[in-house]
């Protein structure tokens, strides 16, 4: 008998997915266009395509109507995929899901005892770490890590949810690395590092030897199109989240960049 006899027609499995949070502050499409523009540096590639979740909790009250179809539009011109909204009112509920969007709903607040302060809203898919490579052990305090022990390739990405993510081996420039907590590298960090994914802004990024293509605490982003800081290039630094500046710290000092 074929083993295609024994395949189900199809399976529904857990699977870990990480979005961008879109947070609007206006709903001014020229406003959003101008600051895409600006944020992106004329990239065709800064987003390659990742989930978005938009999130219109921090529009004015009794503001404009939202363009929908506008909105959408104008995030998929910049590589981003809106697949929901977040703290929408109510009365928004219709038009959101005529637009193929749904709603994301705050899940309700546990304490400590019961769970991590915060749940990570969906990175796009992509190639996981191998099963052998990754553990997620118990630290001091009951918080969890995730361990990395091999190279993190190209077009890779890994994602720690609800923990810090700690990577023994280089990550290679293309590759992804996420995590709810802080990312530590033991190793050369080149391609991309967004810590705090789920809104954490004391996470931070610390690595033994810094290049990154890109940075993210908390969805604060600082890209480094012109190289990273001569100072502190291939060099233990770290990364923090400084208001809405993203900032680079010596390991062992206190200037920054």
């Amino acid at each position: 008998m074929s083993k295609s006899q024994f395949q189900k027609p199809i399976e529904i499995k857990i699977s870990t997915v990480v979005a961008v949070s879109a947070i609007l502050a206006t709903s001014d499409r020229l406003a959003l266009d101008a600051a895409m523009a600006e944020m992106t540096g004329g990239s065709t590639d800064f987003f390659e395509d990742d989930l978005a979740v938009i999130d219109v909790g921090a529009l004015p009250a009794g503001g404009a109507d939202i363009d929908w179809g506008g909105l959408i539009a104008l995030l998929k011109k910049y590589r981003l995929n809106p697949v929901a909204v977040r703290n929408a009112a109510p009365e928004m509920g219709g038009a959101i899901a005529a637009h193929g969007l749904s709603l994301e709903t705050a899940a309700p607040q546990r304490s400590e005892a019961e769970a991590p302060k915060k749940v990570a809203p969906a990175p796009a898919p992509a190639p996981a770490a191998a099963p052998a490579a990754a553990a997620s052990e118990a630290i001091p305090g009951g918080a969890r890590v995730m361990i990395i022990d091999t190279p993190v390739r190209a077009g890779q990405r890994i994602y720690a949810r609800g923990c810090d993510l700690v990577i023994t081996a280089v990550v290679n420039n293309g590759a992804e690395i996420i995590a709810d907590g802080s990312i530590h590298v033991y190793n050369t960090l080149n391609g991309r590092a967004l810590a705090g994914a789920s809104g954490n802004p004391d996470a931070r990024i610390f690595a033994m030897g810094m290049a990154p293509e890109l940075v993210s605490i908390a969805g604060v982003y600082r890209t480094f199109e012109d190289g990273f800081p001569a100072e502190y290039a291939r060099t233990p630094a770290q990364i923090r989240l400084n208001g809405d500046r993203i900032d680079i710290l010596s390991v062992n000092s206190a200037t920054r960049a």
